[in-house]
C-alpha cells in the first residue's frame, strides 16, 4: 500500500470506531472543517497568502528581466558572429552559456524558494488552524474535529453531512486569535 492509502485507512478506521462510539455513548459531537477554506477566508490567512504571492511576484519579476536580457544577448551575438574571428566567436558563445547556466541556477533557486517558504506557511498555519480548532472544539463540546482534506492533497473524509461543519467557526476563532 501507498503511505496516502495507508493514511486513509487509518482515518477511516478511525472515524469507524469514533462513530462507534458516539452510538454507544450519549451523542458525541464530531466537525469536519476545511483548512484550505480557513486559510483563504480568514483575515491572518489571507495576509499570509498574498505576503506568499508577492513574494512569488518579485521573483519572477527577476527572472523575467533575466529571461529578457538573453534574449537581448542572444540577439546580439547571433549578429555580431558574422564580424567576430573564430576565437572571438567561441568567447561570445562560451559567455552566453555561462549567462544561460547563471539563468537557470537562479531560476532553480528561486523555485526553491518559493517553495520552501510555502512549506514553512502552511506548516505554521496548520498548527495555528489546529489550535483554533482545538479553541472552538472545547467551547461547542466537539470530541473531534477532522480536516476534510482536499483533492489536491488528501481527503480523509469522504462524506459528512454539511451540518457537522465547524469551518466558519474555526474561521472565526483563528480571526480572533490572529488579530
Amino acid at each position: 500500500m501507498r503511505g496516502m492509502d495507508i493514511v486513509r485507512v487509518v482515518g477511516v478506521a478511525v472515524l469507524v470506531v469514533w462513530a462507534e462510539q458516539a452510538q454507544a455513548a450519549d451523542a458525541q459531537k464530531i466537525g469536519v472543517m476545511d483548512q484550505q477554506a480557513v486559510m483563504e477566508r480568514s483575515k491572518a490567512g489571507k495576509s499570509a497568502l498574498e505576503e506568499i504571492k508577492q513574494y512569488s511576484v518579485t521573483r519572477q519579476k527577476i527572472i523575467d528581466a533575466d529571461e529578457q536580457e538573453l534574449k537581448d544577448l542572444e540577439r546580439t551575438l547571433q549578429e555580431s558572429l558574422s564580424k567576430l574571428s573564430e576565437a572571438d566567436k567561441q568567447a561570445k558563445q562560451e559567455q552566453f552559456r555561462g549567462k544561460v547556466e547563471a539563468y537557470q541556477r537562479r531560476l532553480q533557486e528561486f523555485n526553491r524558494e518559493v517553495q520552501q517558504k510555502q512549506r514553512d506557511m502552511v506548516g505554521e498555519y496548520s498548527k495555528r488552524i489546529g489550535d483554533a480548532a482545538q479553541i472552538v472544539a472545547q467551547n461547542e463540546g466537539y470530541v473531534a474535529i477532522f480536516d476534510k482534506g482536499n483533492e489536491a492533497l488528501l481527503r480523509i473524509v469522504l462524506y459528512h453531512h454539511p451540518g457537522l461543519d465547524v469551518t466558519d467557526l474555526v474561521v472565526k476563532e483563528f480571526d480572533r486569535q490572529n488579530k
